[in-house]
């Protein structure tokens, strides 16, 4: 089966599995109500009993890009009728995240990036591709998307996708301006005072994401953020910030989760 057949029936399969969660399905809905059941000693499972063991679920997702497609916590936003706040910044990307959650009141899609002082930045993204791998790419840090080239990710994302990368550099990568927010506003505007998961995909920014919501904010139960783009000097900033701050950390691959003592029952080899 060559590679871009793969991809088409691949493409086929979310774009379904998207307008049924969009729609709030009754298969869909039924299928992670009565019928899921996460990989024992995943990360999804610690996830899946913290929701059902509690009530009025409260998150600040940084990061939620389409908020479906490699989305730790879409299916338990979903079933169990989370609250809360989804940031994310690219314009393109947010419209699809609104569409998503349209059906969902208690959940707010915002167009932002998470910053010191509220304002705008500028966000760096492929731009020859709308696809999910491409904007999963967008950083902050235009080195996070260099280095994406430099190790085929890309090259080998464009083949499957039946994409061209072009020649020149300023036609592989363009920068968006985007809206930015601070942890300490969010809590204010979107009455955020107690939440209980803070999730984090910034592809590079983790560590800053951290640092700030630590810097103005009391930190929840627990934070899950994405280890893979920071070195190991940056994992252990994060680390010591997490444990400053009352949260043990656990390794789940390329996520981090890190908790509360009062959480370490249902985190899996804790």
């Amino acid at each position: 089966m060559s590679g871009s057949f793969k991809a088409a029936v691949n493409g086929t399969w979310q774009r379904w599995r998207f307008q049924w969660s969009a729609d709030d399905a009754l298969v869909f809905r039924w299928y992670y109500r009565f019928f899921y059941r996460p990989k024992a000693g995943s990360i999804q499972s610690f996830l899946d009993a913290y929701s059902k063991q509690t009530k009025n679920f409260r998150v600040i997702q940084v990061g939620a890009n389409d908020g479906i497609t490699h989305d730790l916590i879409h299916k338990f936003i979903k079933r169990d009728q989370w609250q809360g706040v989804l940031l994310e910044p690219q314009l393109a990307v947010f419209a699809r995240l609104q569409q998503l959650y349209h059906k969902n009141r208690q959940i707010t899609p915002l167009r932002a990036a998470i910053g010191e002082q509220d304002g705008e930045a500028s966000l760096y993204k492929i731009a020859f591709s709308q696809a999910r791998w491409a904007t999963g790419l967008a950083s902050f840090n235009k080195e996070v998307i260099l280095q994406a080239f430099a190790s085929g990710y890309v090259e080998n994302k464009a083949l499957a996708e039946g994409v061209d990368i072009p020649a020149a550099e300023t036609d592989r990568i363009t920068a968006e301006s985007i809206p930015v927010i601070s942890p300490a506003t969010l809590i204010e505007q979107y009455h955020l005072d107690h939440f209980h998961l803070l999730q984090i995909d910034t592809e590079g920014f983790d560590l800053e994401v951290i640092r700030l919501f630590a810097a103005q904010t009391t930190l929840p139960d627990a934070v899950i953020f994405e280890n893979a783009h920071l070195d190991d000097e940056q994992r252990e900033t994060a680390r010591k910030i997490l444990d400053e701050n009352g949260l043990q950390c656990r390794d789940f691959g390329k996520d981090t989760l890190a908790f509360r003592p009062v959480l370490q029952p249902l985190v899996p080899g804790a």
